[in-house]
């Protein structure tokens, strides 16, 4: 629900574009009813889709195996989803390459995936932070967003100029959204975090609510969706829902898209005179997000059964590896290679160095248990510089690939159903990989 508030827009614009680009005229805004004290009752349906949803969020969070990994593996997978839907789209071994390289010098790193590498350590830390702090204030949200859009400081801070969505890049005229005048945007956003503070609401419910609120605000003059993203994680994370696996929730919105904009858009423009249909389109919305949270568990639990399969694969190939060499003793718990194959999921690109710096090893242990991960057949080599090599876990960075390609597909299985966004392509030699169930 919510009220449309009618503005004048008079173009600057006198030369050198078409007629229809120097329009002036009047446009609607809407500003949304704020989230403190809203009333909501759902339908019975989206009531049960709510708690058979959490309820697989906490399966998730409490049953998988080595989580701190497994989080950090997901987390990989919604950045790189995150910065794709704006339209970047690097491998998954760029951007494992890129995150080495913020630590070490490594060449050949494309500049998309050093951005992605970038988000990922940003929403990893900002939304940490926020896990943490006793309240969320406007203040904290709008340095997470200028964290992520680091090199655009003309969009930093709460716009102060009304924005649109769609339509003409010059006017709002035939926009199909018209976020809330500049004016009221303080307080609507301070109303969100108020909301924030609360606990009316079930998490879920409560992170569905505060994305959509925060998108109809668009409080920013770019990057909305990558801060509205970010505060999905932080509100299940807030509210106990989550703090070990980082679901994604986006790779799945982003796939939906048409079910995530019909909901957003019924959330936004429902009739302001009929508080009826105002409820029916926020219990619409939190149908979608629901559903959408639903699908990011299933696939979540089917990446982790994936993920246990290959660690039982390098628990074999090891084992192997040291009953050729004549090994009599089992593998320490507290040795290196212990510790680098433990972590592998989540780091699985290393250097001597790396290893060093992460597991608090020796260097020359590390690169003693890296190559003999590398003899295992578990790590591959490549080269990042002048004399220089890395160790990859290719199984992790061809997991990832799949993953993402399924996450794509709007059956999440691509032998009925392609990509429907850009994905990396199937690793070389491994085109049929795709028909595996």
């Amino acid at each position: 629900m919510g009220t449309y508030v009618s503005r004048a827009w008079q173009s600057d614009l006198t030369s050198g574009l078409p007629r229809r680009a120097r329009r002036s005229g009047e446009y609607r805004a809407h500003v949304p009813d704020p989230l403190t004290g809203s009333p909501l009752a759902l339908q019975s349906e989206t009531d049960a889709a709510v708690a058979e949803a959490e309820r697989m969020v906490r399966s998730v969070d409490g049953s998988a195996r080595d989580l701190a990994g497994f989080a950090r593996f997901l987390l990989r997978s919604e950045a790189i989803a995150s910065s794709r839907i704006e339209g970047i789209a690097p491998s998954a071994r760029q951007v494992a390459l890129a995150e080495l390289g913020q630590s070490e010098d490594v060449k050949g790193v494309s500049e998309q995936a050093q951005q992605v590498a970038h988000n990922m350590t940003i929403v990893r830390e900002a939304t940490t932070e926020l896990l943490d702090i006793g309240r969320i204030d406007v203040a904290h949200i709008v340095r997470l967003h200028a964290s992520l859009l680091p090199d655009e400081p003309k969009h930093h801070g709460i716009r102060t100029v009304q924005n649109w969505v769609g339509g003409s890049d010059w006017h709002p005229l035939e926009a199909d959204y018209v976020p809330p005048p500049p004016v009221e945007v303080p307080r609507l956003m301070a109303d969100l975090t108020d909301y924030l503070a609360t606990g009316l609401h079930s998490p879920l419910v409560q992170a569905a609510l505060v994305h959509a609120q925060f998108e109809t605000i668009h409080p920013f003059t770019d990057g909305n969706g990558r801060v509205g993203r970010a505060l999905i994680h932080t509100v299940l994370g807030r509210r106990g829902l989550t703090r070990e696996a980082v679901l994604p929730v986006s790779l799945v919105l982003a796939t939906l898209k048409t079910d995530y904009i019909g909901g957003l858009t019924a959330y936004r423009t429902a009739d302001p005179a009929n508080s009826d249909l105002g409820m029916q389109a926020r219990d619409q919305w939190i149908a979608v997000f629901a559903r959408a949270t639903s699908l990011a568990c299933q696939q979540a639990t089917r990446i982790a059964g994936e993920l246990a399969e290959i660690r039982s694969d390098w628990e074999e190939r090891l084992l192997a590896h040291r009953s050729a060499r004549g090994a009599r003793r089992a593998l320490r718990s507290d040795s290196a290679t212990a510790a680098i194959l433990a972590d592998l999921p989540a780091t699985p690109i290393l250097t001597p160095q790396t290893a060093h710096r992460i597991h608090d090893v020796s260097r020359p242990a590390a690169a003693k248990a890296l190559d003999e991960l590398h003899a295992a057949g578990i790590l591959e080599k490549r080269s990042i510089g002048p004399g220089r090599q890395a160790y990859a876990a290719s199984d992790v960075l061809e997991m990832i690939t799949w993953a993402e390609r399924r996450l794509a597909s709007t059956r999440f299985d691509t032998r009925v159903s392609p990509p429907q966004r850009g994905v990396p392509a199937a690793p070389q030699g491994e085109s049929g990989a795709d028909l595996l169930p």
